[in-house]
């Protein structure tokens, strides 16, 4: 497995002045030569000014954010990351490798999630280069590399949790979106380790259920949210109907036996408890008439 080496190459400033110097004295001998037809002179000249072009692809820059990966003869010799103007082996190749934040969206990929529903579901990663030598080496082509596990980890991803919880505390897509980021997050890790790279956020920027389902899912949370509903308000009047009773009986204001009571009860909750407007009915009669 390779791992990055720091390269140290010469200032190249001092270089590039040196082969300025080279090449100005390199085309004076060989004008001289060639105005006093001596073939020496020409020749010397001529190897001066050879000897300069060969030095001059040793010159190479690198930008901030960035690395240059160099090898000799397809050995790995080392990276250079600090920015400036540097000289080194004229037969050396220098491979420029970004180091900058980038982000990457997956497309909306069609999965089932842990109940067999299907489910359309897309992801954000932010990650960046830290390891030139393995980014370069260790895979054929360190972006399309991210692209290819990202998406085969959100797969993975849906395919390990339930798009809704339904009730209970399970951990679901849409109900827990640190949780699923983290073990996004650690999925990847274990993904692009091996290739240099560091991702330094995952989350979950789409999530939905098929269209083919979509239409019976909503109608379930809908059902779910209902049932939800009544059962606060049942919980409610339950408590009113309890405390009207309280009332009654501290208060000494009148004294039901267990059948007044029940009836009580029942028109208390259905007036408490109906989703339409309650018509009154006025009992004209005496109170157990």
């Amino acid at each position: 497995m390779f791992r990055e080496i720091q390269a140290k190459p010469s200032p190249g400033i001092l270089m590039a002045v040196l082969l300025a110097v080279t090449v100005i004295a390199g085309g004076y001998v060989f004008a001289n030569g060639a105005r006093g037809d001596s073939g020496f002179d020409v020749a010397i000249g001529l190897v001066i000014l050879l000897f300069a072009f060969l030095c001059m692809p040793g010159l190479f820059t690198v930008a901030p954010n960035e690395g240059k990966v160099l090898t000799l003869f397809g050995t790995y010799k080392g990276t250079v990351k600090t920015p400036g103007l540097w000289f080194t082996n004229p037969f050396m190749g220098k491979k420029a490798v970004s180091l900058r934040i980038r982000n990457f969206e997956t497309n909306k990929l069609k999965v089932n999630d842990a109940r067999s529903n299907p489910v359309e579901i897309g992801a954000i990663v932010v990650w960046k280069v830290i390891d030139t030598a393995e980014a370069i080496f260790e895979v054929n082509d360190y972006v399309q590399y991210v692209a290819v596990q990202s998406e085969s980890a959100v797969r993975a991803l849906a395919s390990s949790y339930p798009y809704d919880h339904h009730g209970d505390d399970a951990i679901a897509l849409s109900t827990h979106p640190t949780e699923i980021s983290k073990g996004l997050l650690e999925a990847l890790h274990e993904r692009l380790a091996t290739a240099g790279v560091e991702v330094i956020e995952a989350r979950i920027s789409h999530l939905a259920y098929a269209p083919e389902i979509a239409a019976a899912m909503l109608q379930r949370q809908q059902a779910s949210a209902i049932v939800a509903a009544r059962q606060t308000i049942v919980e409610g009047a339950v408590g009113m109907v309890e405390m009207a009773l309280d009332a009654l009986s501290s208060r000494q204001i009148v004294t039901l036996d267990d059948e007044r009571k029940a009836a009580m009860v029942s028109n208390l909750l259905v007036v408490l408890c109906s989703d339409r407007s309650v018509h009154p009915v006025v009992n004209t009669g005496t109170l157990y008439s």
